[in-house]
C-alpha cells in the first residue's frame, strides 16, 4: 500500500475494504452487520456502524436508500484499488484456460485476437476488448526480394501481426540478380526480429544495392500492419447481464461499436498512467456506471496494443487486473516470438 495524503486510519481502511469486498461479492447494499460478521475487527457492532457513517461523511460510501445498507462511491473504489486491494493470483482453472489457449493459438492473428477477447470475457465475466497491434509495433519475421522484371522487384515480408506484406518496388534503374540477392541479405540481417520502422544503414553498400535497400525499407515503414489498432470485442451478453438498467446496457453496447472511441479511451487511460478508470474517470458519459481495467502488451519492448475489460463499478478488481496482466504478458511474448 502506497502512502496517500488522504490516508484513512487503519480501522477505517479495514471497514472500507470489507464493504467493497462484500459489495463486489453480492452486488447489494452492505449493512453494518454484514461487515461485522465478515471478519474479526476486535470492536463492537456499534463501532462498525460509527466507522461506516464516518466513511459516508468522508465520501467513500453512500446510502442508496435510508433503510438500506451502504455501497462504495467512486472515491471508495479508488481508495480500495490504490491502497487496500490484496494481491490476487489466478486460480488453477483460470491459469489452465489461459495457458491452453496460448499453447494452441496458431493461424491468422485476427482469429486469435477475436478468440482471445472471448476467453477474457469468460474468465472475468466482463465485456472484453483486445486492440490489435499498431503498425509500427509489428516485428519483421522474414523478408525476401523477388525479381519481377528489370525495373520491378517484389518485396515480401512476414510480420509478427500475421500479415504478409507484398509491395512491388519500381526502380529508376534495373537491378541485377546479384544486387537483389545482396539487398535481400542486408534487409534480412538488419530487420528480422526488429520493428518494421527500424532504420537500415546503407553506408558502404554498392550504389545499386543501397538504392534497392532504401526503397524496400521505406516501403516497409509504410505498411499498415494488417490489423493496426483493430478492435476485437467479446462478452456482449455479459453487458446485458451485468447492468440492471436496459438503457445503460444499450449505451455501453453502442459505445463498443464505436471502435475509434474505444481505442482512444484505452490509450487515454494508459497515457494518464492508470490501470483502472472508475466511473467518471473514463471521461465518457455512457461509462459513468462502469470501470475499465486495461493493460498494454509489448512487442520487442514497445507498446503495441492493449487488453481491457469493462464492467460495472462493482467488478472484481483484483481478479480482473490479474487476468488482464497475465493475458497481456502472454500475448506480448507470443507476438515477440518468445
Amino acid at each position: 500500500m502506497g502512502s496517500r495524503s488522504d490516508a484513512l486510519s487503519p480501522r477505517k481502511e479495514e471497514v472500507l475494504r470489507a464493504v467493497v469486498e462484500c459489495y463486489i461479492a453480492g452486488a447489494s447494499p452492505v449493512g453494518s452487520g454484514t461487515v461485522y460478521d465478515s471478519q474479526d475487527f476486535g470492536v463492537s457492532p456499534a463501532t462498525i456502524r460509527k466507522e461506516m457513517l464516518a466513511l459516508e461523511q468522508a465520501g467513500y460510501l453512500q446510502q442508496p436508500h435510508t433503510s438500506s445498507g451502504r455501497v462504495p462511491t467512486e472515491a471508495g473504489y479508488r481508495y480500495f484499488v490504490d491502497a487496500l486491494m490484496a494481491p490476487y493470483s489466478l486460480g488453477p482453472v483460470e491459469g489452465r484456460q489461459i495457458s491452453e489457449f496460448f499453447e494452441h493459438a496458431h493461424g491468422e492473428l485476427g482469429s486469435v485476437l477475436a478468440s482471445l477477447s472471448s476467453l477474457l470475457a469468460d474468465v472475468t465475466r466482463c465485456a472484453a476488448v483486445v486492440v490489435g497491434p499498431r503498425a509500427d509495433a509489428a516485428v519483421v519475421r522474414s523478408v525476401q526480394l523477388v525479381e519481377l522484371s528489370g525495373h520491378v522487384v517484389l518485396l515480401v515480408a512476414v510480420l509478427s501481426t500475421g500479415a504478409v506484406e507484398q509491395r512491388a518496388l519500381e526502380l529508376d534503374a534495373a537491378a541485377g540478380a546479384a544486387d537483389i540477392d545482396h539487398a535481400a541479405e542486408v534487409l534480412a540481417r538488419t530487420l528480422v526480429g526488429k520493428p518494421v520502422d527500424t532504420e537500415v544503414p546503407v553506408e558502404g553498400l554498392p550504389t545499386g544495392v543501397a538504392r534497392l535497400v532504401s526503397v524496400a525499407a521505406d516501403a516497409l515503414r509504410a505498411v499498415d500492419g494488417g490489423l493496426a489498432e483493430h478492435l476485437f470485442v467479446g462478452g456482449h451478453a455479459t453487458v446485458v447481464r451485468s447492468f440492471g438498467a436496459v438503457e445503460t446496457a444499450q449505451r455501453i453496447l453502442a459505445l463498443l461499436e464505436r471502435h475509434y472511441a474505444v481505442v482512444s479511451l484505452l490509450r487515454d487511460i494508459m497515457d494518464r498512467g492508470m490501470k483502472v478508470a472508475i466511473g467518471g474517470e473514463t471521461g465518457l458519459v455512457p461509462l459513468s456506471e462502469c470501470s475499465v481495467v486495461v493493460s498494454p502488451y509489448l512487442v520487442e519492448g514497445r507498446r503495441a496494443g492493449s487488453i481491457a475489460v469493462l464492467g460495472p463499478t462493482h467488478l472484481n478488481y483484483p481478479q480482473a487486473m490479474a487476468t488482464v496482466a497475465v493475458i497481456s504478458g502472454q500475448l506480448g511474448r507470443m507476438l515477440s516470438g518468445d
